[in-house]
């Protein structure tokens, strides 16, 4: 594929956004194109691999803000004509087309490889991938980062645990490791280029900087292609991996995986791997910050006389005393029994206490709290003492 070739690919219609898409709607796009196109949901399907394919590598430019910047000002000025058989140069008027600046195509007059913003930036990003050669001199291209999701139990994600994950994204060549190359072989420097992946020409007056035809603009040529890859030092493949997800993380929490992501071109640098928590409700325990939380259902006898009730826990139960005369809805404290920190210790359990009313009462029961309601009326206590209604 040529350079023009890539430039004109249209990412943007891959996923199917708009160019002033935002992050995260290409994020959205992405995700719903991926389960989509996934081949474990499309087996034997080859439309929808190589339909994946395209998806994975628009995201994979179009999520990063760095290379997302360089591929649409590289497309603009392509577009523009900036890089045609005459670059933009008017003969009769000794200007340029295109509404653009010299300035903007040189990075201010430098040349090749000038200030930053110019024509050594642009297609350092968009065509050194390979080679992890610059115009300034050699420098390895990282892979995208990779994110995925997961969702666990409440009490796994307050306690910890290990996860296996199936990931299915572009991963170094096993059999070229990354170089590209058939294995016994290894990339040479383009003599055209002398590396640089920029090759220079002159119009008139004016010199003109564009990436190298011969090596496509990575600075090495590959005689020997890996067959598994063809020359890309990258392939598709699924793979497996465990994450250790610390205790005490909540709904959302991101957890880095350095190196996880995906394979940079050619042996360089893998990106990282992002994986996002989503935390499942649990029907006993609710939480606040560090602190468990708990509604426990009493008798009114027992917020009267007090008792001692059993509360399950994370790991288990303990015993939460009530004061006579504890009134209904009231939190008590435990200590120490909430959601582990990540510094040590853990945060409290808040257990409330809620009056459970019988619905049915047989005669004793009906008779016996009648002649309480005759005590405490005749000991002088009023439930309505002091309330603004009364």
């Amino acid at each position: 594929m040529s350079q023009r070739e890539w430039i004109e690919k249209d990412f943007y219609k891959d996923l199917g956004v708009s160019s002033d898409a935002s992050s995260d709607d290409i994020k959205k796009a992405y995700r719903k194109l991926a389960r989509e196109l996934h081949p474990d949901a499309n087996p034997g399907d080859t439309a929808a691999e190589e339909r994946f394919k395209a998806v994975s590598e628009a995201n994979a430019v179009l999520s990063d803000p760095a290379k997302k910047k360089e591929y649409d000002e590289a497309r603009r000025l392509f577009a523009s004509g900036g890089f045609g058989p005459h670059a933009g140069y008017q003969s009769g008027g000794g200007g340029f087309n295109g509404g653009f600046d010299i300035g903007d195509l040189f990075g201010g007059g430098g040349g090749a490889g000038g200030a930053d913003g110019g024509i050594g930036d642009i297609f350092g990003g968009l065509f050194n991938r390979g080679s992890g050669r610059s115009t300034t001199g050699s420098r390895p291209r990282r892979g995208s980062d990779v994110e995925t999701e997961t969702t666990l139990e409440f009490r796994e994600a307050a306690l910890g645990v290990t996860v296996p994950l199936r990931l299915t994204s572009p991963s170094s060549c096993t059999t070229c490791h990354g170089s590209g190359a058939k294995p016994g072989t290894s990339p040479r420097v383009c003599p055209r280029c002398n590396g640089t992946g920029i090759v220079s020409r002159n119009q008139g007056a004016f010199g003109f900087s564009e990436p190298c035809d011969d090596c496509r603009g990575t600075g090495s040529i590959i005689d020997d292609p890996c067959t598994d890859c063809h020359g890309n030092g990258i392939t598709n493949r699924t793979r497996s991996i465990t994450v250790r997800v610390p205790s005490g993380v909540s709904d959302g929490t991101k957890i880095r995986l350095a190196g996880q992501g995906e394979a940079g071109l050619r042996g360089a640098p893998s990106g990282d791997l992002f994986v996002t928590v989503h935390v499942r409700p649990d029907k006993v325990f609710g939480r606040t910050g560090d602190d468990l939380t708990v509604v426990v259902p009493v008798g009114y006898g027992e917020l009267v006389l007090g008792t001692t009730i059993s509360v399950p826990t994370l790991e288990g139960r303990v015993g939460v005393k009530i004061p006579a005369g504890t009134a209904d809805g009231r939190i008590l404290r435990v200590r120490g029994r909430g959601v582990p920190k990540r510094g040590g210790g853990a945060g409290d359990l808040l257990v409330t206490v809620k009056v459970s009313i019988p619905q049915k009462l047989d005669d004793p029961a009906t008779e016996a709290l009648q002649a309480y309601l005759e005590a405490e009326k005749a000991s002088g206590f009023d439930p309505r003492a002091g309330w603004a209604g009364a």
